[in-house]
């Protein structure tokens, strides 16, 4: 009997936790290191039973939870916030320093993760210091109906014109895109020339993270591209035809351009795999999952204050608790997949990934799964590095992500917390539109597709406009301005040990 982890059960299984936050917090455990996690003798508040149960999932559940302090001595109750417990959690020695993935969510990442947003619909990011430029649009968002594209130059935000790569500039542009107002202005230069002021007001709306697909044709070869910017758990079945349309029009290899995915659903990346990998892999090894050792071990017993309800195999609805999976790294525990071909796109015999340190996660997970069955090019700038993922735990009015688990390859390929290098490293082109032959990194795949070299640094620079921004600050911008999420969710169907 199996569960389907989706984002929907997660969040309604956790609402389901019955006194799930003051138990956790009663519970007595041992830590991986052998010490005794003695919890508070007198009870607490509401704010202070939240911060002990952060402290005690982690304990029993967080990837790097080897050599964890007891609850004394890290003592949850001196910290003032939940975020401040969390950022000493990712602070302690046993994680390495390697933590860059832990938050605290209010319930937004598993609407995103279901396909709903509620914001604008649309991402920025500078072309040069004083070159504003949209990245990407999402289809059916408020961003879209206001005919905003990628490529677009924004000269004015909410009537202010100092836009450039100051601190104060930045955080004024970040808080009117990515902040809570209801709406916001901007004036925008098309490629044309021409002008727009619009106005966008916040809205929901399905995301479809098929950004843009097509065919080219490189010299004699049909080439497919497919812009995919979030691995929904709704989005398969748009996967699903744009392969059929790429089967049609005989493409012989493929471009992905995963320049802003900062991942979601396994269980999403997992069918992508499955549309690009040969057939000739069916039934062999495409990855195993590997939990923390507390979770294989039986022993994070706090998950028993994760509950839901689930039609056993007896046929009598009960109540289980995600204690009750079993996360053993064997195909039996139903933590190894194997290849299965989706689709009709067979034998292609090149892949291409287009990538940027916004390339996370499940994306990651996508680009690994392929590595040792195909050829496989990057092209871009070194991935963000996250080969670990998680699933949300309920806490009162709260969603924790911290990792619990690692994926690793059918050659045991999975530790790139550094992220991916690349086969051709080359900066992004915010200036020109998805599908544009022009544009930088579309342009090497389809050159290495006729040619079989990327082109040489003097081309590169007659490709398109330089941006002006050196790599430095690049990279520093994109840890200011990006507001993708990254992460991996289990939303696969994880197997009951009972």
């Amino acid at each position: 009997m199996t569960k389907k982890f989706s984002a929907q059960n997660l969040i309604i299984g956790a609402l389901m936790v019955v006194s799930g936050l003051a138990t956790s917090c009663k519970k007595s455990a041992v830590s991986p290191d052998g010490g005794t996690a003695t919890t508070p003798a007198t009870p607490g508040t509401r704010a202070e039973l939240t911060r002990d149960s952060i402290y005690l999932y982690a304990q029993q559940t967080y990837f790097w939870n080897v050599g964890m302090p007891s609850y004394a001595t890290f003592n949850p109750r001196q910290y003032a916030t939940n975020d401040a417990v969390l950022a000493a959690i990712k602070a302690l020695p046993s994680t390495g320093g390697k933590d860059k993935y832990s938050f605290i969510d209010d319930g937004t990442v598993a609407s995103q993760l279901g396909g709903v947003s509620g914001d604008f619909g649309f991402s920025i990011f500078f072309n040069s210091a004083n070159d504003l430029r949209i990245k990407y649009v999402y289809p059916s968002s408020p961003a879209s109906a206001q005919g905003l594209k990628r490529g677009y130059q924004i000269t004015k935000v909410n009537g202010n014109t100092n836009i450039n790569t100051s601190d104060a500039s930045i955080n004024a542009i970040v808080d009117a895109v990515f902040g809570t107002n209801p709406t916001v202005s901007l004036t925008v230069v098309k490629p044309d020339g021409s002008s727009q002021d619009v106005i966008i007001t916040r809205g929901s709306y399905n995301i479809n993270p098929v950004l843009y697909t097509n065919t080219f044709t490189a010299g004699t070869k049909k080439v497919g591209y497919i812009v995919f910017n979030s691995f929904t758990t709704n989005s398969t079945s748009l996967l699903d035809a744009a392969f059929t349309k790429f089967a049609s029009d005989g493409i012989s290899e493929l471009i992905v351009d995963l320049r802003y995915n900062g991942g979601g659903s396994v269980a999403t990346s997992e069918a992508f795999t499955n549309l690009v990998a040969p057939v000739a892999q069916n039934g062999k090894v495409m990855y195993t999952t590997y939990w923390t050792k507390t979770m294989q071990d039986k022993q994070a017993t706090i998950l028993t204050n994760q509950k839901f309800y689930q039609t056993g195999a007896d046929g009598v609805k009960r109540l289980f608790s995600f204690f009750d999976y079993d996360y053993a790294p064997t195909a039996t525990a139903g933590n190894q997949e194997v290849f299965t071909k989706r689709g009709s796109v067979n034998n292609l015999s090149r892949v291409y990934f287009i990538v940027t340190a916004s390339t996370a996660s499940a994306s990651e997970l996508l680009i690994n799964n392929l590595k040792p069955v195909m050829d496989v090019k990057l092209i871009g700038r070194k991935t963000y590095g996250k080969p670990v993922g998680f699933f949300s735990i309920r806490i009162d009015k709260n969603d924790l992500y911290i990792p619990q688990f690692q994926t690793k390859n059918q050659l045991n390929q999975g530790d790139y917390f550094d992220g991916m290098a690349v086969d051709k490293d080359i900066a992004d082109d915010v200036t020109k539109d998805f599908g544009d032959p022009a544009e930088k990194l579309l342009a090497q795949a389809l050159n290495y597709s006729v040619s079989g070299s990327f082109t040489s640094f003097l081309k590169d620079n007659t490709l398109s406009s330089t941006s002006a921004l050196s790599r430095t600050q690049t990279e520093d911008l994109t840890g200011k301005m990006d507001h993708e999420f990254k992460g991996m969710v289990e939303t696969r169907k994880l197997k009951l040990n009972k």
